[in-house]
């Protein structure tokens, strides 16, 4: 029944409300949706703890980024191989239709430069239960991690360095039974 493209490779930011809306709609079976969105996040930031001091004043107009340090992401570029990673994601789509019970499938993966705090990626799911969704959504998110070919570049106050694969991203697609050795 999915009449939206079930895989969209873009700069342009999206609306989460308006994607599980069309992906949703006109399907009375669906019962449960699962969304993950995913951010550009600074892994560098100080805590919370440490950070309070630093906030901007009261009615500030600009978004706030905290305080930068020398390891601080100042911005994240995402490049892709157009057409090999729509192909890749839409693999992991066909095999998460033969593992779990799910009615539709929208991933959106944004390429190009971001800023910390901006959405970089949203995976939603339709089924008729919640269980088959939730299942679904982090397994397609974690074939993501590791599988999607996708190569990202930090901006740091001390340069551009390329993000290496994590052994943790490894090991959550490993408990789906798919072993890979990108970290």
């Amino acid at each position: 029944m999915q009449t939206i493209p079930r895989v969209s490779i873009q700069e342009a930011d999206f609306n989460v409300t308006d994607e599980v809306t069309a992906l949703r709609a006109k399907d009375p079976r669906v019962g449960a949706v699962c969304s993950f969105v995913g951010t550009v996040r600074d892994r560098n930031a100080p805590t919370l703890a440490t950070s309070c001091a630093a906030l901007p004043p009261e009615g500030a107009l600009t978004p706030w980024r905290g305080p930068a340090t020398p390891e601080s992401v100042l911005s994240m570029e995402l490049e892709h191989y157009p057409g090999m990673t729509e192909k890749s994601i839409e693999a992991m789509i066909d095999e998460a239709f033969k593992r779990f019970d799910i009615y539709a499938v929208r991933v959106i993966h944004r390429v190009g430069v971001l800023q910390p705090m901006d959405q970089i990626v949203l995976v939603a799911v339709t089924s008729a239960h919640r269980g088959e969704s939730f299942q679904a959504c982090e397994f397609l998110i974690d074939y993501l991690k590791t599988q999607a070919p996708f190569w990202k570049k930090e901006q740091t106050p001390e340069g551009a360095h390329w993000v290496d694969a994590r052994v943790s991203d490894d090991a959550a697609l490993a408990k789906w039974g798919i072993a890979t050795s990108n970290a």
